[in-house]
């Protein structure tokens, strides 16, 4: 257990119940309280273009998004929020925008005059960041929080006057050096970062903000935001702010949309987020449906029924390792005691590809559910898991089917009680599709509600193998299955790509792009590129991607290794063929399949 294991995050881990908040008004929409979880995107015009922002701003309202952001770079763009926000009232539209804002305080206290709040990122700021190595003593950190102070008083004051909201949003990855240095790039270092600008707001009596925790990586995005929600509840009571959920950079697709249902999503589910935005690389109005479906799939499990006991968890919510289990062989194939794990599939399933296996590529089934051997039993029934202790032969194990249980609830009690020896094998739900009184949902919801109760297990290290029975369909079960366990960062067996989501400051189409860069390099196994429009989501959001393509100006590409600008002003048009040169020169080039080069 980590030193945080003392904390608790959530009132009840086999139970679904919202996190209480105060409310905090964005203009005329609450959020928190007693409101609903509210959905929100961002535009990807240029602030300064007033007629395309009204436009894209009508048209994700029309979509359902209830608070709109946009970027305001510097204090001259800023003041066209006035203009954006007179044209958007003048065609009867009243939706909160919210400005956001990296490294230009003055940008802030413009902003915060014409729209209804303010994002401010607590690790640029007022910080510099520079990537230094250095220790601090308590009169430099405090020396430094002083100046914070200083810059940041004015807009709390102005927010006060104004009755704006703000929110206080760290980002994995564009933490000060102060904080790096105290606390390192982690989950306590993003909670920490926030506490400062909190601690302030509140001096000053002001209390309209709300709090998020973002990350690409869905386990460092779940802690942080476990670890924030822990904080507030030791703080006291009163620290009860409504939280913003979102995966920064999640990409495009199916893997950007399983990336957020695995971060939001499991979140969602423990009661917490007042606000999310899923952040796809594609035009913003598709991400709304996403969002509220995940709102829709992450509080449906008020509905399941309860576990019914609270046993004390076998794993840490507040750091990540895999449940120890041990090894087994199950007709030919390890599982367990740190192998990979595993997908399996139904005899029905198997059946239905076996003629074409070889076809499948890397989303091949590894084991038939019927031939595994594994005893699913109901997670209430204590006499049935103390059998299983007693036995000296481990078993693979899961959940029984049928039960009226949310499936994450279902197999964290599993977890609870059943020796760590026995691996266990995740559902995705516990009614097998196809049922045929009951209408199929359509494949968006399967994919959300896979990713959202496998992943949030997987990112609790809890799970030896898989199984999607949600989905009708075998190869897209078998897709699915195995592209949840790549965004889990539990098994990857292709390229990782972090895209961001493009906004006001994205200096080249990222959309394109990506998409570019996917068809260069997507044989890559196991190598990680981020796709970044412009330096606010450069070396420091990246985080842990080991190449970065990263907008530098205008036409200009910069690339990266690591955190690590290597190569300057490089034409668009180039750009792509220089970054495989670059993954090329660091040994981590292998040439394509002769069938995906033909």
């Amino acid at each position: 257990m980590s030193a945080h294991s003392a904390l608790r995050y959530c009132p009840d881990l086999y139970h679904y119940a919202r996190r209480e908040t105060r409310e905090v008004m964005i203009g005329k929409v609450g959020v928190g309280g007693n409101n609903p979880i509210r959905v929100q995107s961002m535009l990807t015009s240029d602030t300064r273009d007033t007629d395309e922002c009204v436009k894209q701003t009508l048209e994700l309202v029309a979509a359902g998004c209830e608070i709109v952001r946009l970027t305001a770079q510097t204090r001259l763009i800023a003041e066209n929020l006035e203009h954006i926000k007179a044209g958007l009232l003048g065609q009867g539209c009243e939706v909160p925008l919210v400005a956001d804002i990296h490294f230009k305080p003055d940008a802030a206290m413009e902003a915060a005059k014409w729209v209804e709040k303010v994002r401010v990122n607590p690790g640029n700021f007022v910080d510099k960041k520079k990537f230094a190595v250095r220790e601090y003593t308590d009169a430099e950190y405090a020396e430094e929080v002083a100046a914070i102070e200083e810059a940041f008083v004015p807009l709390v004051q102005l927010c006060i006057e104004k009755r704006r909201a703000m929110r206080i949003g760290t980002n994995h990855g564009s933490l000060s050096d102060r904080i790096m240095n105290r606390h390192g790039d982690t989950p306590l270092g993003m909670v920490e970062s926030a506490l400062e600008f909190a601690r302030i707001a509140r001096a000053h009596n002001y209390h309209n903000f709300v709090f998020s925790m973002k990350a690409s990586n869905p386990k460092v995005m779940i802690e942080a935001y476990r670890l924030l929600v822990a904080k507030l509840n030791e703080l006291g009571g009163d620290w009860n702010y409504p939280i913003h959920l979102g995966v920064t950079e999640a990409g495009d697709g199916e893997d950007g949309r399983i990336k957020s249902a695995i971060g939001i999503g499991s979140l969602l589910h423990d009661g917490i987020g007042d606000t999310i935005r899923v952040s796809l690389t594609e035009d913003s109005v598709f991400e709304i449906p996403v969002a509220q479906a995940l709102v829709e799939a992450g509080t449906r499990n008020a509905e399941c029924g309860s576990a019914g006991q609270s046993p004390r968890p076998s794993w840490d919510p507040f750091s990540y390792e895999s449940r120890q289990t041990t090894r087994l062989e199950i007709k030919g194939v390890p599982l367990g005691g740190g192998e990979t794990v595993r997908v399996i599939t139904s005899r029905a399933k198997w059946d239905a590809v076996a003629h074409k296996l070889d076809k499948l590529g890397d989303f091949k089934p590894e084991m038939v559910l019927e031939d595994s051997g594994a005893v699913a039993v109901d997670p209430r029934d204590d006499a049935a898991i103390a059998d299983l202790n007693t036995h000296d032969i481990a078993r693979l194990v899961t959940v029984q089917d049928g039960l009226d249980l949310a499936p994450i609830h279902a197999f964290r009690l599993l977890a609870a009680k059943l020796d760590a020896r026995h691996p266990i094998l995740l559902k995705d739900v516990l009614r097998p599709s196809p049922i045929s009184h009951l209408p199929s949902p359509g494949f968006l919801e399967t994919l959300l509600t896979a990713a959202m109760n496998m992943g949030s297990l997987l990112c609790d290290g809890i799970g030896d193998a898989i199984i999607v029975q949600g989905e009708e369909a075998p190869g897209q079960s078998l897709r699915l299955s195995y592209n949840i366990l790549q965004a889990a960062g539990t098994r990857i067996f292709k390229t990782d790509y972090v895209a961001c989501p493009s906004c006001g400051r994205t200096l080249f189409n990222l959309q394109t792009t990506t998409q570019k860069i996917r068809a260069a390099t997507g044989h890559l196994k196991g190598v990680r590129i981020a796709v970044m429009g412009c330096i606010v989501n450069g070396p420091g959001e990246m985080a842990d991607a080991d190449f970065g393509y990263v907008g530098g100006a205008p036409g200009k590409i910069n690339l990266y290794v690591g955190k690590t600008a290597v190569k300057f002003n490089i034409p668009e048009n180039e750009a792509v063929d220089r970054l495989t040169d670059l993954i090329k020169e660091h040994h981590r080039w292998i040439e394509p399949p002769e069938a995906a080069a033909s």
